[in-house]
């Protein structure tokens, strides 16, 4: 009893989310993060102006759930019947194809610094001299495995999530993960890497992989202590209950006598 009671305490000391901050401290918070547009993407790209004639070259107003105002304002609203969105795939290497501009290398940009690319060679070549463009990723996902409450890979609006977030989504650590050794596993202009991150320290916010990118994997690894005294536990309540039916039926057995 006094081992179960001790391993208890451990495994719920083992399971508390980030148990080193400290109450009224303040920690930094990075503000200005956004995702960055990687190969394989696909884009949704708006070109509003207050000349809409000469915007309907680059995209056609009520595309993408957004509709452009008189003043060239892009908002966002509801998809006309029978409009199409126009979506725009980052190629291999890295480049999509724009109507008038031609081919836009756009791998490694954020979508800020993608509108401020279109908007100025727009500007640039006298296509437009008031150019509103709205630039969003309609293709963000993540997978996130091992031991968690519910494996699978899930997709966001907007492109910003952390592992954190992640996590919860897919159901939350079991107690038979490792919090202390969760890795996110990411490609990267064709190359691999892997970041281990430990969920139970405040060190976890300051990680590269805190804020995850398309296509990441999220991988909760089994902490095998914890599955074998889950397994032992599993067991101890099949051997009690087949040890209660067997009394049940001998008890049965003694009334029909």
């Amino acid at each position: 009893m006094a081992f179960t009671l001790l391993t208890s305490c451990v495994s719920r000391k083992q399971m508390i989310y980030l148990q080193d901050m400290e109450e009224a401290v303040e920690y930094p918070v990075v503000l200005n993060y956004e995702a960055k547009i990687q190969r394989d993407d696909k884009l949704s790209i708006v070109v509003g102006s207050k000349n809409p004639e000469l915007a309907m070259a680059f995209s056609t107003p009520g595309y993408a759930g957004y509709t452009v105002s008189e003043s060239g304002d892009v908002t966002q609203g509801s998809l006309p019947r029978g409009a199409k969105e126009p979506v725009y795939f980052v190629d291999s290497n890295g480049d999509i194809d724009f109507p008038v501009l031609g081919r836009l290398h756009v791998e490694g940009l954020t979508r800020s610094q993608l509108v401020d690319l279109i908007r100025g060679r727009l500007v640039a070549e006298g296509q437009l001299k008031d150019p509103n463009v709205f630039v969003d990723f309609l293709d963000f996902k993540y997978t996130v495995l091992g031991e968690v409450g519910g494996n699978g890979t899930f997709k966001i609006d907007g492109n910003r999530i952390t592992v954190l977030e992640a996590i919860a989504k897919g159901g939350g650590v079991k107690n038979t993960g490792r919090m202390d050794r969760v890795a996110v596993i990411r490609d990267t202009g064709g190359s691999r890497r892997i970041y281990h991150l430990d969920l139970r320290s405040k060190d976890v916010f300051m990680s590269p992989a805190y804020y995850l990118c398309q296509n990441d994997i999220v991988y909760v690894e089994p902490n095998s202590r914890m599955a074998e005294e889950e397994t032992r536990r599993r067991l101890s309540y099949i051997t009690l209950g087949v040890s209660s039916l067997s009394t049940i039926i001998t008890f049965v057995m003694f009334i029909l006598k």
